[in-house]
Formats: C-alpha cells, sequence, structure tokens
C-alpha cells in the first residue's frame, strides 16, 4: 500500500486572475501569485508596471475590478467588511516614504496602530519605545524626538519599527530602499530580515533595487505588462534565463521592453 500524499501546504496569500484598470489603461491583467507561509516574496518592475497597485489590492486600498485574493484561505474580496478587516488587520505595512506623522513623537509614531485599535495606552507605550526603538538599531531617546528632526535612515527604521510593533503575521514592504543610499539600503535590507525571521512573518515587499531584492527575498517574480511573467528563486534574478527579466535587472537599454510614449 502506498503511503498517502502528503496535503499540499495552504499559501498564505494567494492572486488568481487578479485585473485592475483606470479608464482603458490595464494595470493588472490576471495576476497570479502565491505566497507560501514564512517566506519573502519579492515583486520587481518598472515604474508603472502595477506593483504598487497589486499591493493596494492586496491590502484593501484599491478595489480590483475582478480576480481572487485570498488570505489564509479565505477570500477578503468577498468576506464580510468585519472578516476582511480582521485578516487585514495582522498586516504590518512599511511605506515607501516612511508616512510618519509629522505632529507626532517617535513614539507615539511607532505605537499609532496599537493606540488606535486600543491594544495599549498611551502611558504604556510610551514607556515601550525601547522595546520598539532597540530591534531596529534606535536608542530609546530617538522615541521623544519628532520625525522631522531625523534622518531619511532613521525615518525608515522608525517606519519600520511602527510595521512590526504589533507582532503582525504578515509583514508589507513598499521600495523600502527608496532615497537611501547603498550603505543605509543594505542595512535597511538586514533590520527587515532580521525582523522577520524573528516574528516567523510571511513578507511581501515590491522594488526595482535589485540589491535590496536579492538581500531580503526568499522568492521572486516579475510583473510586466500587468501580468506576472517570471517567478523564481530571489537568488536566480540575474540568472533567469528570462529576456525580460535579464535585461530589467542587469539595466540594458537594449531588449524586449520598450519605454513607452506617454499619451
Amino acid at each position: 500500500m502506498s503511503p498517502p500524499v502528503a496535503a499540499k501546504p495552504t499559501p498564505k496569500i494567494r492572486v488568481s486572475n487578479l485585473c485592475k484598470a483606470f479608464g482603458d489603461k490595464k494595470v493588472l491583467d490576471g495576476v497570479d501569485l502565491d505566497i507560501m507561509p514564512g517566506t519573502s516574496m519579492v515583486v520587481i518592475g518598472g515604474s508603472g508596471s502595477g506593483k504598487s497597485v497589486l499591493l493596494k489590492c492586496i491590502l484593501g486600498l484599491i478595489e480590483p475590478d475582478s480576480g481572487v485574493i485570498e488570505i489564509d484561505g479565505v477570500d477578503v474580496l468577498r468576506a464580510s467588511s468585519a472578516e476582511a478587516d480582521a485578516i487585514r488587520s495582522s498586516i504590518g505595512m512599511l511605506f515607501q516614504n516612511g508616512a510618519l506623522f509629522d505632529s507626532l513623537p517617535v513614539w507615539e509614531n511607532v505605537a499609532f496602530g496599537l493606540l488606535a485599535q486600543r491594544k495599549i495606552s498611551r502611558k504604556d507605550a510610551r514607556g515601550k519605545a525601547p522595546e520598539f526603538l532597540t530591534p531596529v538599531g534606535l536608542a530609546a531617546s530617538v522615541g521623544e524626538l519628532f520625525p522631522a528632526e531625523l534622518s531619511g535612515g532613521m525615518q525608515k527604521r522608525v517606519g519600520l519599527a511602527r510595521a512590526v510593533a504589533a507582532k503582525p503575521d504578515m509583514l508589507f514592504f513598499d521600495e523600502p530602499t527608496t532615497g537611501l543610499d547603498p550603505i543605509m539600503g543594505a542595512v535597511i535590507d538586514g533590520l527587515i530580515v532580521d525582523c522577520v525571521q524573528s516574528l516567523g512573518s510571511t513578507a511581501l515587499a515590491i522594488t526595482h533595487d535589485m540589491a535590496s531584492a536579492a538581500r531580503i527575498g526568499t522568492n521572486a517574480a516579475m510583473l510586466y505588462q500587468g501580468k506576472i511573467v517570471w517567478e523564481g528563486a530571489a537568488d536566480q534574478l540575474l540568472h533567469s534565463g528570462n529576456e525580460l527579466v535579464d535585461q530589467f535587472t542587469h539595466g540594458r537599454r537594449e531588449g524586449p521592453i520598450q519605454m513607452e510614449l506617454r499619451k
């Protein structure tokens, strides 16, 4: 008697035939993507390729025209608002430009989500500044500063601290190294990897920074003309054997990808 076949694990996030258009511009044209639990998926693609739209559709910030988005096997597009919100509340997000609140001190920025959900008091949040800030390499005293007093790299660290403060089981990163010098970019990527691993989270990042993609990704996929055109191990991005990926990752002017004229 042959042994039973092990059940294939359910993807943490599954996107199936996802479509989104703005007017006559198809941004997502049947996107299929599986992200397995505990892995880090990096989606690459040029400016305007739909990376941010894909991320915002999963987050619920943009409503797709059609398709399926499943998180832990639940189709959040067809679930009740309460159920979808509860599922998405387990996502931590690092925004491209930090998206810190200028009028709030760092400690309040970091604890903002916990305070909004009433999971912590203001007094406790302020007292927990070291717990939030130390893992991203910031002193507790930084908690009393305001975002305008921080460098770009420090603002990214604060944004990362906010993303992981609630210990989410999913973490999203929108162009995490944009605006940073190569060394600070590597530092932020290292902190991202450390935070993802310490939490055991599933991660999704979008970027056009190939060095960053290789550092933070377990797996990678390329989005082009609204579709996933390649998927594989992140360490194979520079050796994919795919003409589109090869041109993009090596920054070559000549190849199948041509700059579109804006109408």
